[in-house]
């Protein structure tokens, strides 16, 4: 199967949806990875949410939503394909044994090559100020620390005034939990937006949403509602 999906090709908007972890598939090849359905159905199998929230963003927005299929256990599209990040032994204490000593090569080739060339394909021949907006999102609790933010703006630099004006528009708003780079930092193991945006200047935003508040349909519906406003008003 095609690794990438673009949802709203046509799409009009003057910023790009890109969602890095929004599938959760394991080529017919690779078997389960000696990973239960139910953990890869878990954080560390996918952004759980994106998918549903990247599809109504694009209708919301009138925007294209590159989405890639296959689980982050079988290579992190947000990350460096060279990285030991990029194919995990283990996520969150749960071992891949699929993935030790595994040859990335077919799957560098077959998913990160053609998912990483679909989004410069999609951001060829647009203005550089046209911005790129990342869509993840995070487990509420983590290591069994409980996560309060309820949306992460994260930004490193570049050319970052969408994502500090979005971040502002969200804080200001008075009745949501924001993070400043938080839960995560962007930082040098994000591979996407550094390498799509900050050689061309293009403006763009990270963006992490709290996976229980994206779990359903009503929760997906007005976090959509909420982030295609303040995307709107930061642009």
């Amino acid at each position: 199967m095609d690794p990438v999906e673009i949802v709203n090709p046509g799409g009009q908007a003057a910023l790009l949806l890109i969602g890095d972890h929004a599938g959760n598939l394991v080529p017919a090849a690779l078997g389960d990875l000696g990973v239960s359905d139910a953990d890869r159905a878990r954080h560390i199998g996918w952004d759980i949410g994106v998918d549903a929230l990247g599809r109504q963003l694009a209708d919301r927005l009138d925007a294209v939503f590159v989405r890639q299929r296959y689980s982050r256990l079988v290579i992190d599209c947000n990350r460096d394909p060279m990285s030991a990040e990029a194919v995990p032994d283990a996520s969150d204490g749960t071992p891949v044994p699929g993935n030790m000593g595994a040859d990335r090569g077919p799957r560098v080739a077959e998913i990160h090559i053609p998912y990483q060339a679909a989004i410069a394909a999609a951001l060829a021949g647009r203005p550089t100020d046209h911005a790129l907006v990342s869509l993840h999102s995070f487990t509420p609790v983590m290591a069994g620390v409980v996560r309060p933010w309820q949306i992460g703006v994260l930004h490193a630099g570049g050319n970052d005034r969408l994502a500090l004006r979005l971040l502002a528009w969200l804080t200001a708003r008075g009745d949501l939990v924001v993070g400043d780079n938080e839960p995560y930092r962007m930082d040098g193991t994000d591979h996407s937006v550094p390498r799509h945006c900050f050689p061309a200047g293009r403006p763009y935003v990270e963006l992490e949403v709290r996976q229980d508040l994206i779990g359903d349909t009503a929760g997906v519906a007005a976090m959509a509602a909420v982030l295609a406003e303040g995307l709107l008003a930061a642009l």
